[in-house]
């Protein structure tokens, strides 16, 4: 039996009480609080359960056999515990005395099915045009990060985004805890590694996107940029490293360029506030924000191109997509991703090839005005 059955085994009898949860492919989320308190996330919606386990040492014992299979224990003196699970979902444990009311784990399930940016459109998370937009974009080796809160969507969109990078590139992808499901053919997959129980031998994200530069990458996606390492990759994608991307936590495109600074100054290197501000408004060259919305509907809510900084070295953005209120046949107003009017800052600037892939939608976008 492969370590695969073995674990379907472990996980049919130990999780019992929350097995239909994990077998439910609209369930994306399994939130344990005790054993007796347990939440799901389905179709965006959290809702509490009727599951439970027998009793509290019942409980422990199934979490720490989950837990066999990342390597780590309860027995473990860390407190937090973040790991993979062997079918890709993601394990956090909580134990106390930072779980003040006792131990908690939160698994988040590991999708088996890929969403396109077509199933997207037809989702209603982004439009035709705003799709097409992306596409040229990311195929016209742009940085671009895409940005939002929890759970809304972040890197499902970035696994989307990424099939218009050319089969004949090579990719490496850096993560946390593996998530990304990039379809292409050479993808070099970088995965961070904790510390021992001893404190050594920890291998960080800033580690690994060092590592990668030395590994000749076309592209370099990032899981999810939180610190340190921002500065390495706004260095890098200043000098050649085009068409990268990753994901960080922001609210709107404005606050992801600020988080952006305030990580990169987490580095310790010193630089001036107007250099470091600089190099991150050449660095990035689009920002798509994704927002959950009422309902539980993850939408994409603007998308927006950076411009150089003002003169007193303020960072500048050109809204081209955002959410408006339209009217529908019965007067209802719904809100909707639109083209604001105005021309990308990469207009006229487009390859030959590239130009190629501009359609009805999109040439209005990435053509520079006629001159008079």
């Amino acid at each position: 039996m492969d370590k695969q059955a073995i674990y379907s085994a472990t996980v049919a009898h130990y999780l019992a009480p929350i097995r239909q949860y994990l077998e439910d492919p609209g369930v994306t989320e399994v939130m344990l609080n005790h054993a007796d308190e347990i939440f799901i996330e389905k179709d965006g919606q959290i809702t509490r359960t009727n599951a439970r386990f027998p009793d509290q040492e019942v409980y422990e014992a199934a979490v720490n056999n989950i837990l066999q299979y990342t390597g780590r224990s309860l027995t473990d003196n860390e407190s937090l515990i973040d790991a993979r699970l062997p079918d890709g979902s993601r394990v956090h444990v909580v134990k106390q005395p930072c779980a003040r009311y006792g131990l908690a784990m939160t698994i988040r399930k590991f999708s088996k099915s890929m969403l396109d940016m077509d199933w997207l459109v037809q989702l209603g998370t982004l439009t035709e045009q705003a799709r097409q937009y992306l596409a040229v974009c990311v195929q016209s080796e742009h940085n671009l990060l895409v940005a939002g809160g929890t759970s809304t969507g972040k890197t499902s969109l970035l696994n989307a985004l990424s099939a218009s990078i050319p089969k004949t590139q090579r990719i490496v992808v850096i993560e946390d805890s593996a998530e990304l499901q990039l379809q292409q053919d050479h993808v070099l997959s970088l995965e961070t590694k904790p510390a021992d129980r001893y404190g050594r031998g920890a291998v960080g994200i800033r580690e690994l996107f060092r590592s990668s530069l030395r590994l000749r990458p076309d592209r370099i996606v990032i899981g999810e940029v939180r610190g340190g390492e921002a500065l390495d990759m706004i260095q890098a994608m200043t000098s050649g490293q085009g068409g990268s991307m990753g994901t960080l936590h922001a609210n709107n495109p404005s606050d992801a360029l600020n988080r952006l600074e305030t990580m990169a100054l987490m580095s310790k290197v010193e630089l001036p506030l107007y250099a470091l501000r600089a190099q991150v408004s050449s660095a990035i060259d689009v920002i798509v924000q994704m927002n959950r919305f009422v309902g539980g509907r993850r939408l994409v809510s603007h998308i927006t191109e950076v411009e150089p900084l003002s003169d007193d070295g303020h960072y500048r953005t050109r809204p081209i997509f955002e959410q408006v209120p339209v009217s529908d046949e019965k007067g209802e107003k719904t809100l909707q991703l639109k083209w604001t009017e105005r021309r990308s800052i990469f207009a006229g600037h487009l390859r030959p090839q590239e130009e190629t892939l501009l359609t009805e939608l999109t040439r209005p976008i990435f053509e520079p005005r006629p001159v008079s």
